[in-house]
């Protein structure tokens, strides 16, 4: 399982890459191994508030409907308009082109809390 050392991780397999002011958000490539084959992907709109650890959308797979939570909270500032049709890439690229969300947070001290690639390095192996 790839696990990029430059992002952060929530313990429900989201990945967070600091970019300025911004987030970018998506699944990891342990989470969308799990789920398999990804056929839709659900996202909000821009302009939506997130909370931290709050749903944000799903995505279904072949196996399961699985959601998706906010690892940080913030306003969406922009979505992958891309998954509505190609949601393949979640298991084909889930680090680049992936991406699910960017966001403005609220509070980057949110992103301090979040896992290393270590720690979530380790989770991943216990499960």
């Amino acid at each position: 399982m790839s696990v990029p050392k430059d992002l952060r991780f929530s313990e429900e397999h989201e990945w967070v890459k600091v970019e300025g002011n911004r987030v970018r958000i998506g699944i990891t490539d342990f989470a969308q191994h799990e789920l398999g084959d990804i056929v839709f992907v659900e996202l909000p709109e821009a302009g939506t508030e997130l909370k931290a650890n709050e749903p944000f959308g799903s995505v279904e797979s072949v196996k399961t409907v699985s959601e998706l939570y906010a690892p940080v909270s913030g306003k969406v500032v922009e979505v992958n308009e891309e998954l509505n049709d190609s949601p393949e890439f979640v298991n084909e690229s889930p680090y680049e082109k992936a991406w699910m969300i960017v966001i403005e947070p609220a509070n980057t001290s949110e992103i301090d809390q979040l896992l290393t690639p270590e720690q979530y390095e380790a989770m991943i192996n216990e499960e």
